[in-house]
């Protein structure tokens, strides 16, 4: 096909090796969150750190940067290995990054203490019943007084 001069070419690939993705697909993608407005509301909330700087969720990160996770009560530390725009399944996710030895070491130390912990309270022998729970509800929120 000949060049017509109002014809626009198509754009050209992008370079893989010097691509970025943004931060909150990236994590949404290794399935840190189950979807992309959770990790842009936890990024936006400071549970995310790359680099040691507080994360924004358009912040294009690349092979090499380490992020801090912060999900609930465990805290993660991991260099980012590969990039994806696109959320697979959990073998393929796990790929794109690479757990640190010391943050794995921390973060199942403090499973261990949270265990321990647990172990010497009380299990409830099975739910309220319908006495309880309308004891329950008509507490409240007693901690507000």
């Amino acid at each position: 096909m000949r060049d017509h001069p109002h014809m626009k070419s198509a754009p050209a690939a992008p370079d893989r090796a010097n691509a970025a993705v943004r931060l909150d697909i990236w994590l949404w993608a290794a399935r840190f969150y189950k979807t992309r407005a959770l990790a842009k509301q936890a990024v936006e909330g400071g549970k995310v750190e790359i680099n040691g700087a507080a994360g924004k969720p358009a912040k294009p990160i690349k092979p090499g940067d380490r992020l801090r996770v912060t999900r609930g009560e465990d805290r993660y530390e991991i260099d980012v290995v590969a990039l994806s725009e696109a959320r697979g399944p959990a073998g393929v996710a796990q790929q794109l990054y690479r757990e640190t030895d010391e943050g794995r070491a921390l973060r199942e130390a403090a499973a261990g203490q949270r265990r321990l912990i647990g172990a010497d309270q009380a299990k409830p022998r099975g739910k309220p019943d319908k006495r309880a729970r309308r004891l329950i509800r008509a507490l409240g929120d007693i901690d507000a007084f």
